[in-house]
């Protein structure tokens, strides 16, 4: 494994996933098993009732996750969500959102992680995530 720094995890997610950069997420912590990922309040985020969108929010999770792979893999960028199951607890405030990631299980094919959201200066959480990653077979493995 080789080690993948916060700093190239942010890059990554930025310029690797387009739509993601467009976000502007920040990640604040990002340590083996433990990432955390700040969603910067925009009104481009915005829905009807002055809430933050679905989308946004699912985003933040999946790339979360990702760094939670990366975290305890190194650079895998052809990891990929095969599954996301999100749980949107209570309306989030037009905030910014931070997500705290853990893993919950992590296979040599597949690796289970949960998220937890909440509007930054809260502690009540607003959505809560699970999702898998398929991991790309070792090409040195035979």
């Amino acid at each position: 494994m080789t080690p993948i720094t916060a700093e190239e995890f942010q890059e990554l997610a930025r310029h690797g996933v387009p739509y993601v950069g467009q976000l502007g997420c920040v990640v604040e912590r990002f340590a083996a098993g433990d990432v955390l990922v700040r969603l910067p309040y925009s009104d481009l985020l915005q829905r009807p009732g002055g809430t933050i969108c679905g989308p946004a929010l699912m985003a933040l999770a999946d790339i979360t996750l990702y760094g939670l792979v990366m975290s305890l893999l190194g650079r895998v960028e052809l990891a990929v969500t095969t599954s996301l199951t999100v749980h949107f607890l209570t309306r989030p405030a037009p905030q910014d959102v931070l997500a705290e990631g853990r893993i919950l299980k992590l296979g040599r094919r597949l690796a289970v992680g949960e998220v937890l959201m909440r509007s930054d200066g809260s502690p009540e959480p607003i959505c809560q995530v699970t999702g898998t990653y398929a991991i790309p077979p070792d090409p040195g493995l035979k």
